[in-house]
């Protein structure tokens, strides 16, 4: 397809999402009806829908950056950055975080810079050796958009990359806004702590692994608490969604899942994610490689859980529940897949384990499964007389401190681990109920 034709049919699907966006009962896109909105389930609108319908003439003048990948999307139908372009909006350049604009790499891949073949515009990566736009990058920018659906969990890097466009914007002067996507895991806060001996690129504030914000409510706290550098404050909007609540799960959004990076590809693996992706710092598969990655764990040497599949299987039994949580025992061979993972963990190994099926309980019961589940591989790898440890150097920094592992080989029980952080989060609590922008 030639250029001119496809920034046609960019034109035509914008003016078809256009008519969309004054709708209010009906989706439409491209000239096709998508699922309409049901009576009894509000409608959600993300902050990028609320700036075309209602903000548009605000930026109509301005030089702009966006910062997004392939969730920036209206509707789930054209990319923000095609819609504004086919607007006539006077874009200057693309900044893409981890995983690419396109979202096609897999997890640490090295991000190549240049231009956006489908758009033509100067394309920077935010991964790898340059974490934050540089005065340069900015010197013909007004404006930067900040468009990415998050997961809501303290060491997935798009909210690191938030921060460091902060930062720059604060040194540059120049304004950011944040088109506001619900999280996923907003629901409930959960997990350890974030000691400040461990910050890193995964960690970089004392807060929660699950903090219960969306990133535009984060990006206030960290604006109007002084955690940018030198304590400097960005010229930060938030564009907020419409209709959305804190006790929303996804299945309550009647949106459609667009995956926020290759390993999480529908709402149950971004929903064991934050417990699931620790043990990424251990010799434990999380699936990668699989139709399942974040959905499930295991690995070559867990002969309990091999036999409970041969057990389960000889007696009929199928599923079992760890706090609320339904299980079943799996047993899964990694291998390649382009895009998501090209070196796997166990490549072509059987791993034993079990794979999550649900998660419709509180938030305290997801952290108490993860736990347990934890300690049953770490108990299973002493005894596999590996004489490697178990906990890899990663593993502190997913945890954000030194004691989970401590925990675990000491022996202490997961309601104990619990409540600790309970205890720890009530001051987080206090402080994030300032900047909440949803009830």
């Amino acid at each position: 397809m030639g250029k001119s034709t496809r920034t046609s049919t960019v034109i035509l699907c914008t003016l078809c999402l256009c008519l969309a966006i004054t709708t209010a009962s009906t989706w439409w896109a491209c000239g096709q009806t998508t699922r309409p909105i049901s009576q009894d389930t509000p409608q959600i609108q993300y902050g990028a829908e609320i700036l075309i319908q209602q903000k548009i003439n605000l930026i109509q003048h301005k030089k702009i950056a966006i910062v997004t990948n392939h969730t920036g999307r209206v509707f789930e139908q054209i990319h923000l950055v095609d819609t504004l372009m086919a607007l006539n909006l006077n874009i200057q350049k693309i900044f893409a975080p981890e995983h690419g604009f396109r979202g096609e790499a897999e997890a640490g891949a090295h991000i190549q810079g240049g231009k956006d073949a489908q758009t033509d515009l100067p394309l920077i990566s935010l991964y790898g050796d340059k974490k934050k736009p540089t005065a340069q990058d900015l010197k013909d920018v007004d404006l930067i958009l900040f468009d990415i659906q998050d997961v809501g969990t303290r060491f997935y890097t798009y909210l690191s990359t938030l921060v460091y466009v902060m930062e720059a914007c604060a040194e540059n002067n120049v304004a950011l806004w944040v088109l506001d996507r619900p999280n996923p895991n907003g629901w409930y806060i959960g997990g350890p702590m974030l000691d400040s001996a461990y910050t890193s690129f995964v960690g970089l504030h004392n807060v929660p692994v699950v903090h219960g914000m969306t990133l535009g409510e984060y990006a206030r706290m960290v604006n109007a608490e002084g955690w940018l550098k030198d304590q400097k404050k960005c010229r930060l909007e938030v564009i907020p969604c419409a209709g959305y609540r804190h006790d929303m799960r996804w299945a309550d959004l009647n949106r459609a899942w667009v995956p926020p990076s290759p390993n999480l590809p529908t709402p149950l693996s971004a929903a064991w994610y934050p417990v699931f992706c620790w043990y990424e710092g251990t010799p434990v598969s999380v699936g990668r490689g699989t139709d399942a990655p974040f959905e499930q764990v295991g690995a070559p040497w867990h002969i309990a859980f091999k036999r409970r599949i041969r057990t389960d299987s000889a007696e009929g039994k199928s599923v079992y529940s760890v706090y609320g949580n339904t299980f079943q025992p799996t047993a899964f061979i990694p291998k390649p897949i382009p895009g998501k993972a090209l070196q796997p963990l166990y490549e072509a190994q059987t791993c034993y384990g079990v794979r999550a099926l649900d998660h419709n309980t509180a938030g305290d019961s997801i952290w108490l499964a993860g736990l347990q589940l934890l300690g049953s591989f770490h108990q299973e790898y002493k005894q596999s007389g590996n004489p490697k440890p178990f906990f890899q150097p990663f593993f502190r920094k997913l945890a954000g401190n030194a004691t989970l592992e401590k925990d675990i080989e000491s022996g202490k029980t997961t309601a104990n681990i619990m409540a600790e952080w309970n205890t720890a989060h009530a001051p987080f609590r206090a402080l994030r109920k300032k900047y909440l922008l949803y009830p």
